[in-house]
């Protein structure tokens, strides 16, 4: 009799898994960009700096590259160089708006129906600069347009980065152009 009830309540708690990842998160200092241009960010972004994790693990030479698909999400086209593998690694996911398209608070899967949270909080009005917040303070990106970032906006994204929380200490500072 009790094994009944088993599974409506797998179902039920895979329901509100499945509803609880597809929400997007910010840090509690975070504020996503308003009046966010998606046509100005797309494109191909060079990763400067990160809170490392698994995924980009040893990891330079890491780039994003941001194309619309046909459906409105947004194709997200991650590679980097593996220099302990001393190989290249790809990983192909899409993002979505979580409120209108004109914030950059979006949610990135690359894992099916799990998302998570990318939050674009500081933008230069040219698109060539962008600080990045993840749901929490564990992710946290520094992107330009080329290979290396002006020292003022270094500077700049650190200080918003502190103010929201993040440990500045622990970035790791990509090589990009060498092995």
């Amino acid at each position: 009799m009790k094994n009944r009830y088993i599974t409506p309540v797998l179902i039920g708690a895979g329901i509100a898994l499945l509803l609880y990842s597809c929400k997007s998160k910010i840090p509690e200092k975070a504020v996503a960009v308003t009046n966010f241009d998606k046509a100005k960010y797309l494109g191909k972004w060079y990763e400067i700096a990160r809170l490392d994790y698994k995924w980009e693990k040893d990891l330079n030479n890491v780039t994003a590259e941001y194309s619309l698909n046909e459906d409105g999400t947004i194709k997200v086209d991650n590679k980097g160089y593996n220099v302990k593998k001393d190989k290249w690694e790809e990983s192909i996911g899409k993002a979505k708006f979580v409120k209108k398209d004109n914030v950059g608070m979006l949610k990135v899967s690359f894992f099916g129906p799990f998302y998570s949270g990318y939050n674009v909080v500081a933008i230069d009005p040219d698109y060539k600069y962008a600080l990045v917040a993840g749901e929490s303070l564990k992710y946290m990106w520094i992107l330009s347009r080329e290979t290396s970032i002006p020292e003022n906006i270094k500077l700049d994204y650190l200080r918003k980065a502190q103010e929201i929380g993040y440990d500045t200490s622990e970035l790791v500072w990509v090589k990009q152009g060498q092995r």
